[in-house]
């Protein structure tokens, strides 16, 4: 595919959870060009970061093809796991540096492999901090929270 071709994705994602662990919610908001796209959900039982991951993992599992994206997360366990961390988790058969299993291991995998399909800049914004993309991202995980009341 030309360069060219690839088509350009903003991704702003978040994690919430009411207890940690608890209820838990994820949101991501995906912008290309003038289409926006909105995506939440939740789990019973979960914590903040699995959350924040799965709402990386859910919104590139809604593209279709390669694309060159700007992921933007207040997550620093995202933003180093992925940038950081886990090339040596890897090389250590998913063990952390003093040999123990790496904490969510089966999203961590997930992710990495969603990844490797795209291009893709990992960008850390501070939450709640006026971020308008952020800021979606945070109410559509509280919605996700939410939807698993009653």
């Amino acid at each position: 595919m030309e360069p060219s071709e690839i088509e350009d994705v903003i991704i702003y994602s978040d994690g919430a959870c009411k207890g940690n662990p608890g209820r838990g919610g994820w949101g991501a908001v995906l912008v290309s060009g003038t289409n926006e796209k909105e995506l939440f959900g939740g789990e019973a039982l979960t914590t903040n970061n699995r959350m924040e991951m799965t709402a990386v993992i859910e919104a590139l599992r809604a593209l279709k093809r390669r694309c060159r994206i700007k992921v933007y997360t207040d997550s620093q366990y995202v933003q180093k796991g992925i940038g950081e961390w886990l090339p040596g988790w890897k090389a250590r058969g998913w063990k952390t540096a003093d040999k123990k299993p790496v904490k969510n291991a089966d999203l961590w995998q997930e992710m990495d492999k969603l990844a490797r399909q795209h291009d893709i800049t990992w960008h850390w914004v501070r939450g709640h901090n006026g971020h308008p993309g952020n800021e979606r991202a945070d109410a559509l995980a509280n919605r996700g929270v939410d939807s698993l009341k009653g």
